[in-house]
């Protein structure tokens, strides 16, 4: 597959995926703490990122000031120098994406519980024992959602999972579907 279309296929991918997820956050708002400043799930990760998601996020960032690109590339050499195997993300400044419209599929998906696809259960985002995303609903000592929290809010809308696991966001049946090829995968700092 010639990588425009490749790229352009990725792009239309990207634009049904936000749609689908605008709609699950927009349906788990009472729980949802997001909102621009928040950057706890870009301040300790090792961020999984395919060879086309990188490739994507690189126009993003060939589309930035020369000075906001040295200052990434400053953070990406001190990261891998550090040899941490998670770190803050380089693209963050001021707990703000640099490449927002670019970002990875794994930023796009965060903050909502997810389908666990090897054992069927809810996957609850950290920030959720952090008083963030679901935290009005979970329960810290179990770890689950709390039928008497969920009570008490008199919320309509019931706390659920969605499978938006980054495994099955880049499934080798959203690559046919979508005529994508996601190409290797590794953590974001191994692409550089």
């Amino acid at each position: 597959m010639p990588e425009n279309t490749n790229i352009s296929n990725y792009m239309f991918y990207m634009a049904y995926l936000n749609r689908k997820l605008g709609g699950f956050f927009e349906k788990q708002a009472p729980y949802i703490k997001c909102k621009k400043g928040c950057a706890k799930c870009c301040q300790n990760g090792e961020y999984p990122f395919s060879k086309i998601e990188f490739d994507y996020l690189m126009v993003g960032f060939l589309q930035l000031p020369v000075e906001m690109q040295e200052k990434i590339m400053a953070k990406v050499k001190k990261i891998k120098e550090a040899k941490s195997e998670t770190y803050e993300c380089p693209f963050l400044f001021n707990n703000a994406c640099s490449v927002y419209e670019f970002r990875g599929i794994i930023c796009r998906s965060f903050g909502l519980m997810s389908i666990n696809n090897e054992g069927g259960l809810s996957k609850i985002p950290f920030c959720a024992f952090e008083g963030l995303n679901y935290s009005n609903v979970i329960d810290p000592k179990t770890k689950i959602v709390s039928q008497e929290k969920f009570d008490k809010l008199g919320v309509k809308e019931e706390p659920l999972a969605y499978n938006v696991s980054y495994s099955f966001l880049t499934s080798d049946e959203i690559e046919k579907n979508f005529e994508i090829e996601f190409g290797e995968k590794k953590p974001l700092i191994s692409w550089f």
